[in-house]
This record gives structure tokens, C-alpha cells and sequence, in this order.
């Protein structure tokens, strides 16, 4: 068709095709496999973004969506789920490890399951802090989890080693005295194990809810609340544990 009158050969105007004017609409369309997505973004303030994110799905369930449309919560949650993930495989393998690793240092069943008896311990003190400050168990919670079983762990191998030493070594029976010297030899180092830890990480504690401290707040009170029970109960408990399950064998003989 030739030209309009005005325009060119082979050029058109704007506004000879179309009616421009200025509107409010969308200015990016985005879309992901094939579908159009709308991201909706959000920052969290005064709740945890587990809690926050617990409710949102809570809420959008009741909604009725148009047909073939769908929700997803990603962003922040999205990448403390993954971490979550990829520090308890972590751990569990690192927890093979090191169980295969003291069974071969002390040779027997029974030393290795006093060393891990007092991880149950720690768990009381840990998962009641977790209880007091709100219930939430995070990322920080899982590697205050992680560092205060290690720890723990040192308290008892620490424990059960010379109650050994005293046995294998020195010649003592099995018995009330052995348990006692071993016990009020070792009171010192475990005290202090558990009161430098603490004293270092009480300033954290105390301002786990201010910004920035996301993740060290909720560790450092994991640990605080952990060691105050393992501590207790390592030097309480695990005595009269050791004088009742300990190995057996006569002063000097070799472990089996």
C-alpha cells in the first residue's frame, strides 16, 4: 500500500497505527519454565523469618487461586532450609567418624558409650535454652548444637581416659576409689573447660537479639544452656555410671 500522506516512503507514524498515552502498568514480565512469575518481597522485623513464613503459608492455603496458579516461599527461608540440610549430613558423617575413632582409641564398647552418654546430657541444657528463647531452632541453634556435643564429648573422653590411666597404669581396682581420685583430678580442667567457654560466649548471649546476630546469638546460648547440664551431670552422673558399667579387667591387663 503507498505511504500515508505526510510520512515518508515506507515509514509510518506512531500515532497513525496506534493511540499512545501514559498509564500505569507493568514494567518487566518475568518468567520461569515456561510460566509468568510475580515476586512478592518482604523484609521480616521483630519475628523470626521461620515463624513469619510458618503463618504466610497458613494464610495462602485459605485463599482459593485461580486455576494454574501457584505459590512458593523462597529467598532467605529458602537458603537457611539448604544449610540446615547440608550441616546435619555434615555432622552425621563427622559424627561416624569420630564414634569409629574413639572405639579404636579406648577398645572397648563400654568406654566409648560413657564418652557418649554425656552428649544426652547436653542436649537437656541445649534444647531448654532453645525453649526460653522463643522455640526456634535455626542455623545458629544447629551449630551451638554441633560445637557444644564436641565439648561435651572432650569433658568425657577427658573423664573416662584417666579413670583408664588409673586402671591400666597406676593399678587401681575398679571401684569407689578409683572413681573418686579420677573424678576430683579431673574437677579442675572440666570446670574451667566450662567457664572460659561460658565466659567468652556470654556477651554474645546477652545480645543474641540484636541485628547482626542472627546466627552467634542463638549458638552461644545453645552452648551456655548445654554445658550448665553436661557439666552438672558429667561430674555427678557419670562417676556412678563408669563404677557400674566400667570395663572390668584386672589392674594391668591389656582391653580386649
Amino acid at each position: 500500500d503507498p505511504a500515508p500522506s505526510g510520512a515518508p516512503a515506507g515509514r509510518l507514524q506512531l500515532k497513525q497505527v496506534a493511540d499512545v498515552s501514559l498509564g500505569d502498568g507493568r514494567f518487566l514480565i518475568s518468567h520461569e519454565g515456561g510460566l509468568r512469575r510475580q515476586q512478592v518481597m518482604c523484609n521480616v522485623r521483630g519475628r523470626d523469618v521461620e515463624s513469619f513464613v510458618a503463618e504466610g503459608q497458613r494464610r495462602v492455603e485459605k485463599l482459593s487461586l485461580p486455576q494454574g496458579v501457584a505459590y512458593v516461599f523462597t529467598g532467605e527461608h529458602e537458603a537457611k532450609r539448604a544449610a540446615q540440610r547440608e550441616l546435619l549430613l555434615l555432622s552425621l558423617l563427622a559424627s561416624v567418624g569420630i564414634v569409629l575413632f574413639l572405639w579404636t582409641a579406648f577398645g572397648s564398647l563400654r568406654s566409648l558409650v560413657l564418652v557418649l552418654v554425656n552428649l544426652p546430657f547436653a542436649l537437656v541444657g541445649g534444647v531448654a535454652a532453645v525453649y526460653l528463647s522463643g522455640g526456634i531452632l535455626d542455623v545458629g541453634s544447629l551449630v551451638g548444637f554441633v560445637t557444644l556435643f564436641g565439648i561435651t564429648t572432650r569433658n568425657g573422653i577427658m573423664m573416662v581416659s584417666h579413670w583408664q590411666h588409673l586402671h591400666d597404669v597406676e593399678g587401681l581396682a575398679r571401684g569407689p576409689e578409683l572413681v573418686f581420685r579420677g573424678a576430683r583430678e579431673r574437677l579442675a580442667p572440666v570446670l574451667m573447660t566450662a567457664l572460659v567457654t561460658a565466659l567468652g560466649l556470654l556477651p554474645i548471649a546477652i545480645g543474641s537479639g540484636e541485628a547482626g546476630r542472627e546466627i552467634e546469638g542463638p549458638m552461644a546460648l545453645v552452648i551456655l544452656g548445654g554445658l550448665v547440664s553436661s557439666t552438672a551431670l558429667n561430674l555427678l552422673v557419670l562417676p556412678v555410671l563408669y563404677r557400674r558399667f566400667g570395663r572390668s579387667e584386672a589392674p594391668g591387663a591389656a582391653p580386649a
